[in-house]
């Protein structure tokens, strides 16, 4: 399994240097469009490579990804972290109530008698 891991990483790096040495031409980002740009005032642009446009693209997508499912799943935290909370509260209930159980009359009668020595 560690080399099929390795052998999948070591391609998906080929791809990516492939993808980034035929994607070397420098283009213009901007914030906004050339005229809405500039009859705002914000003019300013980025040249960069394409395929730095490109990954940084992938990796903003997988972010606000990660983010998104992050927000999803605070319903499922928040109800564990409940259920943990009532099981620490249980746990204590129990050790509060077991050294009265032992104690208990009714419980010593029930109980076989222990040999000595």
């Amino acid at each position: 399994m560690r080399l099929l891991r390795t052998l999948f990483l070591v391609l998906l790096a080929l791809v990516l240097v492939t993808v980034a040495l035929a994607n070397r031409d420098p283009v213009v980002l901007r914030l906004l469009p050339e005229g809405m740009g500039a009859y705002i005032g914000l003019t300013g642009a980025l040249e960069v490579p394409l395929f730095v446009a490109l990954f940084g693209g992938i990796v903003a997508g997988l972010m606000i990804g990660f983010f998104w499912e992050w927000l999803r799943e605070q319903k499922h935290r928040a109800a564990a972290a409940q259920a943990r909370r009532e099981a620490e509260a249980l746990s204590r209930e129990v050790g509060r109530i077991k050294p009265k159980a032992a104690t208990d009359e009714v419980l010593e009668l029930l109980e076989p008698p222990r040999k000595a020595g």
